[in-house]
């Protein structure tokens, strides 16, 4: 299997969602990562904050950020290649990356029906027929 990485800059937490402000792509990568986690394909994610010393043991991110610096994370490695830079993978990118089968990432879940109040014919169901 191939080894994926993801080097993220510093973060308050070791994913990000954290606080009040949380950042739509950092959720969509949690989400990612814990889908492929239950699939039983691992990818390992650093924080600058949290683990530096991946990045400073790494000598490929190591070189990147003395070129780059930190702004430029984050950076995606497989198999110790950078692949991306700048951003993080988009969902067909994990698939085609990792080799996985297309479907992997696909919403397992459906969605949850609304509660439906039962009604009498001619009536809303309303205190007095009316809303």
């Amino acid at each position: 299997m191939k080894n994926m990485k993801i080097f993220e800059p510093a973060m308050c937490c070791e994913t990000g969602l954290c606080g009040v402000g949380i950042d739509p792509e950092l959720l969509r990568i949690s989400a990612v990562l814990n889908t492929l986690k239950s699939k039983g394909v691992t990818v390992s994610r650093y924080n600058l904050n949290n683990a530096p010393m991946e990045f400073i043991n790494n000598k490929v991110i190591n070189a990147y950020i003395n070129v780059h610096g930190p702004e430029s994370l984050p950076v995606t490695t497989v198999d110790n290649k950078i692949v991306i830079a700048g951003r993080y993978p988009t969902n067909e990118e994990f698939i085609n990356l990792l080799s996985l089968p297309e479907g992997i990432l696909a919403e397992q879940r459906k969605p949850a029906k609304a509660a439906v109040m039962p009604k009498k014919p001619g009536n809303c169901g309303c205190k007095g027929g009316c809303c």
